[in-house]
């Protein structure tokens, strides 16, 4: 009987071994290969011990595990076959919904690939010794909802990208650690995170003004920013919160707090501040005691008195001032003046995430041409304190003068989403050259991805072509839903970026509004050379959101088949794609155009959305204009048609080269 059992265990990890090295990353190997070790560190751990093949998979301590049609998985019976099969570590249809270790004696750190369980709701992981830092990887996750962290000894700043959890989170606690750095504000700049009732970032070291995006979390119940480095004045809008807890001792908050009501928080949530923090229930405010409500009422009329005859008399200057003050910037941006010599009227026009620039820095960064177009060159510009940024110096002549020009650019600097790369500046030199700036992102465009071949190049499998593909769709729904919607006018795959965890950003969006009749024009041709021209389209003032739609049409073709669009190429790879897909329609070879990369590991195309996605495609390329869906439409049905297996979808591992585990 021993015998048989040491037999039996070397035919599993033999059997193991071939199958992690030949499948999918599934959920269990990358607790086995990845998860694993960085949680328990350099120690072997009691309880991860109970994370191995030999153990049934529904005894691993801490898991909870789903198939996908909502059956949970049970130790019902251990006898069954099931159990000492091996089909069940890679079912495709068994993901892990719950990482529950609190106070297991953990001693490694957070491993990255915690973002690629797709499933996962829960990670618990509070009051062990897990160090480093949070990935930035964690807010990837397609389904987190509650994070629990706390009494750990976490350092570095809170990434960013756990906010793109917002939409689904409900709680999220890392009380007790070492983080440090202000809090990031969601790159959605109206993020509500509607679920979330519980945010608990108490006793770490963070720093800066109370986070005022916090504010506009209306379902917060429970908010603990207590022993922190927090300073300044405590926001009028979190008394609108239905706060039932509230922790904001031990900081550096001062000034004159919000009217929370006459008993709902006592002092020990305002306590160990600044002293000149006051208000109920902390003493009252200097200067605010002695007067009576009729004293203080006499004071306000004669002021507000006082005020209407300096307006009166005020009114004749600054009706001579009213068209200037017309043109002022918006509180979203601020112009610079370039006073220095040699500058002469240079204008520098900041928006949000480029406060911190100043004409010097634009002015003397170190450029590298990164792309020539009709309309100008792309640099990549060193600045002075070692950050890099991306220049659009626009050709001379090609863009509009006058207030045109800068109308345009302030919308285009207002715009804000996920899938769109931001405008951060904007700046006009005294000889009228023009220069967009943008974050300089080192990542390869999808047109690269897609029609390049070169070693460490990433395997663009379904999965991760059907994120780009919604991420493309949900940017161009932003443009065309904005109040004064903004077509892109240029959707082509060389204007869309696509980083390590293939998240698409588009650029060059709404470029031809500041450009002259001609050059816009010149977009058209190129449209028309590579193939992304809607029928309807003669020029480029005709452009609309439904020549947006027909050029992404062409692009999720593009996608899909793995083919350069446009009927004017040499070299017989570039062709006409709505028609390539007619033909193979009609001659019923439909699954003969599919892109064979974009096929390894399908079973069922249909099932996987991949007929969904070519009808979709095809409907966008509809000749009619007012045939072609909305983008918001494009965007709800790839919503409802994802890929089921979506394991490992933000592994930048993966490559041509070999090295990773292929999908």
């Amino acid at each position: 009987m021993a015998l048989q059992r040491v037999l039996l265990l070397s035919f599993y990890i033999v059997f193991f071994i071939a199958f992690t090295t030949t499948s999918a990353a599934s959920d269990v190997q990358l607790l086995l290969q990845n998860i694993k070790p960085s949680l328990q560190g350099n120690t072997d751990n009691l309880l991860l011990s109970s994370w191995n093949i030999s153990v049934p998979l529904c005894q691993w301590r801490g898991l909870k595990w789903v198939f996908t049609n909502g059956t949970s998985l049970l130790c019902s019976d251990l006898s069954s076959p099931q159990w000492t099969s091996l089909s069940l570590y890679r079912n495709p249809s068994l993901h892990l919904v719950s990482l529950q270790l609190p106070s297991a004696n953990l001693s490694g750190t957070l491993p990255r690939e915690l973002g690629e369980l797709s499933t996962l709701q829960s990670l618990y992981l509070g009051v062990n010794g897990l160090h480093g830092s949070i990935p930035l990887e964690l807010g990837y996750s397609s389904s987190l909802s509650d994070i629990e962290l706390s009494g750990n000894s976490l350092t570095g700043t809170l990434p960013t990208s756990i906010w793109n959890l917002c939409e689904k989170m409900v709680s999220f606690k890392i009380h007790g650690n070492s983080l440090s750095g202000s809090l990031p504000s969601p790159a959605l700049p109206d993020a509500t995170c509607k679920n979330l009732q519980f945010l608990d970032f108490g006793q770490n070291r963070f720093s800066g003004d109370f986070p005022l995006f916090i504010t506009r979390f209306n379902g917060l119940k429970e908010l603990d920013l207590g022993d922190n480095n927090f300073s300044g004045p405590v926001p009028e809008t979190l008394a609108a919160l239905k706060l039932e807890k509230l922790n904001l001792s031990h900081n550096n908050f001062s000034g004159v707090l919000p009217n929370f009501g006459e008993s709902k928080f006592g002092v020990d949530v305002f306590e160990g501040n600044n002293p000149t923090l006051c208000g109920h229930p902390l003493g009252p405010c200097s200067g605010s005691s002695g007067m009576s409500p009729g004293a203080i009422a006499g004071i306000v009329i004669g002021l507000m008195a006082a005020l209407v005859v300096v307006a009166s008399l005020l009114i004749g200057y600054f009706q001579g001032k009213k068209k200037r003050h017309a043109d002022e910037e918006e509180e979203e941006f601020e112009e610079v003046e370039d006073e220095e010599a040699g500058c002469g009227e240079g204008k520098l026009i900041l928006f949000q995430g480029g406060e911190h620039l100043t004409l010097e820095d634009v002015l003397n960064a170190t450029g590298q041409v990164m792309e020539k177009t009709s309309y100008g060159t792309i640099y990549k510009a060193k600045l002075a304190d070692g950050g890099t940024i991306a220049l659009r110096l626009l050709r001379e002549g090609s863009c509009k003068d006058g207030g045109t020009c800068l109308t345009v650019i302030r919308q285009l600097g207002r715009v804000r989403h996920e899938n769109l790369i931001p405008l951060r500046a904007f700046y006009q030199g005294k000889r009228g050259e023009k220069l967009l700036i943008y974050d300089y992102l080192p990542n390869r465009n999808l047109h690269e991805l897609l029609h390049e071949s070169r070693v460490g190049k990433p395997v663009l499998n379904w999965a991760r072509r059907h994120k780009i593909a919604l991420g493309i769709a949900r940017g161009l729904a932003h443009l065309h839903g904005l109040e004064t919607p903004i077509t892109h006018g240029n959707v082509r795959t060389k204007n869309v970026l696509v980083d390590e965890f293939f998240v698409a950003r588009l650029t060059e969006f709404g470029l031809d509004k500041i450009m002259i009749p001609a050059v816009a024009d010149e977009i058209v041709s190129v449209a028309k050379a590579e193939g992304y021209k809607a029928p309807e389209l003669q020029r480029m003032k005709k452009c609309n959101s439904r020549s947006d739609v027909y050029a992404f049409g062409i692009l999720l073709l593009e996608i899909l088949l793995g083919k350069k669009p446009g009927k004017n190429g040499r070299n017989g790879d570039n062709v006409d794609l709505p028609a390539l897909v007619k033909v193979a329609v009609l001659e019923e070879t439909t699954m003969e155009v599919f892109d064979m990369e974009l096929l390894k590991g399908i079973r069922n195309p249909m099932e996987e959305g991949l007929v969904q996605a070519l009808r979709l495609a095809m409907g966008c390329c509809a000749p009619v204009a007012t045939v072609r869906p909305s983008m918001d439409e494009v965007v709800r049905q790839l919503e409802e048609n994802r890929p089921r297996n979506r394991s490992a979808l933000y592994s930048p591992a993966e490559t041509r080269s070999g090295s990773g585990t292929p999908f």
